[in-house]
């Protein structure tokens, strides 16, 4: 029982510093001839800040397809990164220490 609550607070842990580690991630998705939107989200999927460029509030159904291409394009890249940061710190280890202890 011990042993099992010991695991359970090492995967907390490993988790928290993984946490900590992809908040400090920033991505910005582009969109828009001449990246007319810039979406910046950080590890934790929050909206960090939006640029739009004076141009592309001209068409409105164009500017809000121009968000919808820079959220989707930010999270794209926040996806790939979050992998990258995962393998490096051991992340599939703690993924299989996880499925491993849901078994016990």
């Amino acid at each position: 029982m011990f042993n099992k609550l010991k695991q359970i607070n090492d995967l907390r842990s490993k988790a928290k510093t993984l946490q900590d580690a992809l908040s400090k991630e920033f991505v910005t998705g582009t969109s828009g001839w001449g990246d007319k939107v810039k979406i910046t989200i950080n590890g934790t999927q929050e909206v960090t800040s939006v640029e739009v460029d004076p141009s592309a509030m001209e068409d409105r159904e164009k500017l809000q397809n121009y968000i919808k291409d820079a959220a989707n394009d930010a999270m794209k890249n926040l996806q790939k990164t979050m992998a990258t940061k995962l393998k490096d710190m051991g992340g599939m280890d703690l993924a299989n220490e996880l499925g491993d202890l849901m078994k016990q």
